[in-house]
């Protein structure tokens, strides 16, 4: 490992890539898909605001997720690709806190947010009939608020403990951006206790709502099961699907990393694992939810159309 200043309060991350034409070559493959997952998102964050056809509960959610996916992948990899090429691997201790916490908020805010929309889908198949007042506008509004609200307060509290703990060791992280188990294994205190904290973190904000999201679409397949019409079932089910595939992306890299205790971590394991929650779900997110979708891409035809109109 390189010898880093150990008098500097600058902290410095090792990175994914070496130093090579193949870390190169991977450095090209992550910048074309953080591009990608930018232009994305922001066109599903764009296309749902401006088609009044999308101002539903399960769209207003789907922008959410867009913009957090948009806010997440801008968060690390745009860092991590400027250290890589300019040959710099440090960021002040500041910029290492202000990485944390916008990397906490949007990943807790995520984890909730895509919970609601489990809960907005099995609301809409088991109780379509109650589907407008348990999923009015303002209900949608309150979750969203909720989720962000709840996911910026964790993220406080685990940002503000990770800026005031000792740091005497190196301050070379080993990741590719300031994560903060990452982080806490640089301490030099007993930090049993606040690993305990993340622990319990993490099965609040991963765990159950994982929990809760594969027994709402146990619930929501049996009903699918149930449904005559044939058209009806291949909608929910390719809803489901979707859905299902974001979730499975999302949440079984982030429990298989932070649930392990510290001694079964292995840093380059915990970095690959990271690239899919913070680097491909972002870009599969707007791909699943637009592709075979006749919603958001009779949306598109509209709003394309509309441009098309006033050029004219």
């Amino acid at each position: 490992m390189e010898n880093y200043n150990q008098t500097s309060t600058d902290f410095f991350l090792l990175g994914l890539l070496p130093p090579s034409e193949v870390g190169l070559f991977f450095l090209s493959l992550i910048v074309l898909m953080f591009l990608m997952a930018l232009l994305g998102n922001l066109s599903m964050v764009l296309l749902i605001v401006l088609d009044v056809h999308l101002h539903t509960p399960m769209y207003i959610l789907l922008s959410q997720l867009s913009l957090i996916d948009l806010n997440y992948v801008s968060t690390t990899v745009p860092k991590m690709a400027f250290n890589y090429l300019l040959g710099n691997k440090s960021i002040s201790f500041i910029g290492c806190g202000v990485q944390s916490f916008f990397f906490l908020t949007l990943a807790g805010t995520e984890a909730l947010l895509l919970t609601c929309m489990a809960y907005d889908r099995y609301v809409a198949i088991c109780f379509p009939l109650h589907y407008p007042t348990r999923m009015s506008k303002r209900a949608c509004m309150l979750m969203i608020a909720g989720s962000w609200m709840t996911g910026a307060s964790n993220s406080c509290a685990h940002t503000a403990y990770i800026l005031h703990i000792p740091y005497c060791r190196s301050r070379a992280i080993n990741h590719f951006f300031c994560d903060v188990p990452a982080m806490v294994s640089l301490a030099c205190m007993d930090t049993w206790v606040y690993e305990s904290t993340v622990f319990a973190s993490t099965t609040l904000f991963l765990l159950f709502p994982f929990i809760a999201i594969a027994c709402s679409y146990g619930r929501v397949l049996l009903a699918v099961f149930r449904m005559r019409s044939e058209t009806g079932r291949k909608k929910a089910y390719w809803t489901c699907s979707t859905h299902l595939t974001v979730v499975t992306l999302y949440y079984a890299p982030f429990v298989y990393t932070y649930l392990r205790p510290r001694s079964l971590r292995s840093p380059k394991e915990d970095m690959i694992l990271a690239v899919f929650y913070t680097i491909l779900t972002p870009v599969l997110n707007p791909v699943i939810y637009s592709l075979r979708n006749k919603e958001v891409m009779g949306a598109l035809r509209r709003v394309i159309q509309r441009i098309h109109s006033v050029k004219m």
